[in-house]
């Protein structure tokens, strides 16, 4: 069926518009069960996607477009960022996070061996929601910056 024939000219360029840039920015679905999968390992409940959350995350990544610098916002929310020079999915920057479970030491509720407050963020308990988003960078790379809330990674306290 050939949906231009049938919808207003204006309303039909939006929905293709609307179409790219959700394809774009990937789908919440794909950041939240990322997430899930690994915050389901370790026994903490799901976390669900906020439009208010990912609203904050989309500012952000507007503000570093034309440096792509990964730079944290410390504001209100918890603050995973990562990027890469070339296209970067949602579910790839959860991965990357998530592989940091390895430098976690939960008996000592430290890093060891490297960074891991990315992977504890991402299953800290409290947090119960979260909102992402992708940004194109003028240097043609990506960033992908998902915030939660509320914020975890409080310094004597475990993430699960």
């Amino acid at each position: 069926m050939d949906l231009s024939s049938k919808l207003p000219f204006p309303f039909f360029v939006f929905f293709v518009l609307f179409a790219i840039i959700a394809c774009a920015q990937g789908s919440p679905r794909d950041y939240v069960n990322a997430n899930n999968a690994a915050r389901s390992q370790v026994g903490v409940p799901n976390i669900v996607w906020d439009d208010t959350v990912a609203a904050y995350a989309r500012n952000y990544a507007n503000q570093r477009k034309a440096d792509c610098q990964l730079v944290h916002y410390h504001g209100r929310y918890g603050e995973n960022i990562t990027g890469s020079t070339g296209d970067l999915t949602g579910t790839d920057a959860v991965k990357l996070w998530v592989d940091e479970k390895a430098k976690y030491d939960y008996k000592s509720n430290s890093c060891v061996g490297g960074e891991c407050r990315h992977y504890t963020q991402v299953v800290w308990k409290n947090s119960i929601r979260v909102g992402c988003a992708k940004g194109s960078c003028n240097n043609g790379g990506t960033s992908i910056g998902c915030n939660y809330d509320p914020p975890g990674n409080y310094v004597g306290q475990r993430p699960y």
